[in-house]
């Protein structure tokens, strides 16, 4: 009886010392730690060739999309193959494109290559492969102008890998591991604090992406391009290296001569998501092309006809909290002023229903009525979401009297498109709504 008692005292330990240990192990330190001990090895040549970064898609434009991903070694002659499936046609044509390559250092070899056009289709599968390596096969949905699409908004997790996995988790629980994710990715910038670090790169996006949903690879990003993550030089050697700024080119050939030249830098573009029309602007290099090509956008029938418009910019129109020193003293509450005094104009005259930003560490929203004659009014709401890992901004600098929900913690949003209505949820870190708000048609 005494034996029995110690086998199942000993039983009974071994099973909390593995629950300890797995606990250990999936804690977002224990994995931000591993993440970056695997890079340092990585850079120490220990391992034998293979992916730092699996095939991640960004959004491009309606119908193509961009694809980046990198090894520690040369792969000679890398192929991406692509698929593109649609109703009408029973059996896909498979593509296959050679990518284009740039050596970063001894062990990051990045590979780049341009997916489309992919008209009509619901679901895209692409994988990457040579004689050396071949990575897993990926594929992602596209979700019509009457379906319900779901995408995840978050920004600024830079500088915080550790609470950006935190966030990670609790948007896994959210969707649940058989829901299947979001059907797109809004980041609204910042996504690492220094743009030209590749150790950032990895530790502060990448590897966080990869062992928390997947979602760079089944999930397209729409990237807004930041301040922290944006190189503005216009060169061959620009830092650049895994967001996309060439936006404007449809085909990988175009993309080589630009990546060659260096003088193609084009983060501002609009695409379609569900029954969204999505305007994306670059607030750190104004200029006349952009504000031509949003006075265009905001005007085009695809815009115009979209079920719900949306602009996202990473500084947002109005701006609260901040640092009191470098927002005062070093001028940095100017650097988003062209997007109030410009652009936030030409969202009215022309109809947006949400503008979204980052920058800001926290959270706020506001639905602002300018005329309460429904003939003339333009009503638009308008959302900061800054609070996916980084720093928080806890000090007031400035009050626009218009904010209707504040929030400092570090947060998500799900937004949920449908035929006639848009859905959006604010969590904070631990699951709990922190706001909410629908527009409806």
């Amino acid at each position: 009886m005494v034996r029995r008692r110690r086998l199942l005292v000993f039983t009974a330990a071994q099973l909390v010392a593995l629950w300890l240990l797995c606990l250990l192990i999936w804690d977002p330190r224990t994995q931000t730690g591993l993440a970056a001990a695997k890079n340092w090895l990585n850079q120490q040549h220990l391992y034998p060739c293979a992916f730092l970064k699996q095939p991640a898609v960004f959004v491009h434009d309606k119908d193509h999309y961009y694809v980046v991903w990198e090894t520690t070694c040369g792969l000679g002659t890398p192929i991406l193959e692509w698929w593109a499936e649609a109703p009408s046609e029973p059996a896909p044509a498979h593509h296959y494109t050679q990518p284009v390559y740039r050596r970063l250092d001894a062990v990051h070899h990045r590979y780049s290559a341009i997916i489309g056009p992919v008209h009509g289709a619901a679901r895209v599968s692409y994988q990457a492969s040579s004689y050396r390596l071949s990575s897993r096969q990926h594929t992602f949905v596209r979700r019509g102008q009457d379906d319900r699409t779901r995408v995840l908004v978050m920004s600024d997790n830079q500088n915080g890998p550790t609470v950006f996995r935190r966030v990670l988790s609790q948007i896994q629980r959210h969707y649940g591991r058989s829901d299947g994710g979001p059907d797109a990715v809004l980041h609204l910038g910042d996504t690492v604090q220094n743009v030209d670090s590749l150790t950032d790169w990895q530790t502060q996006l990448f590897s966080p992406m990869e062992g928390g949903g997947g979602y760079l690879q089944r999930a397209p990003l729409a990237f807004v391009p930041g301040n922290h993550d944006h190189d503005k030089r216009r060169a061959p050697d620009n830092a650049n290296v895994y967001a996309n700024m060439y936006h404007g080119l449809h085909s990988t050939d175009d993309l080589r001569k630009a990546t060659t030249e260096g003088n193609h830098h084009r983060f501002y573009y609009s695409a379609s998501i569900g029954g969204a029309r999505l305007i994306v602007l670059d607030a750190e290099c104004p200029s006349e092309e952009q504000t031509t090509f949003l006075e265009q956008e905001l005007q085009s029938a695809a815009f115009q006809t979209a079920r719900f418009r949306i602009v996202a910019v990473h500084i947002p129109p109005y701006m609260e909290f901040w640092d009191p020193y470098t927002w005062n003293d070093k001028g940095e509450k100017h650097w988003g002023e062209h997007i109030r005094l410009e652009y936030d104009r030409l969202f009215r005259t022309h109809h947006v229903d949400l503008v979204v930003s980052g920058h800001q560490h926290n959270y706020q929203r506001s639905t602002v009525r300018r005329d309460e004659d429904p003939a003339r009014s333009d009503t638009i709401t308008y959302a900061i979401v800054g609070g996916a890992g980084g720093d928080l901004d806890l000090k007031r600098v400035e009050d626009w009297h218009m904010y209707n929900t504040t929030f400092l913690g570090h947060h998500f949003v799900s937004l949920e498109i449908d035929a006639r209505r848009l859905d959006w949820t604010a969590y904070d870190i631990d699951g709990a709504v922190v706001d909410r708000f629908a527009i409806e048609r």
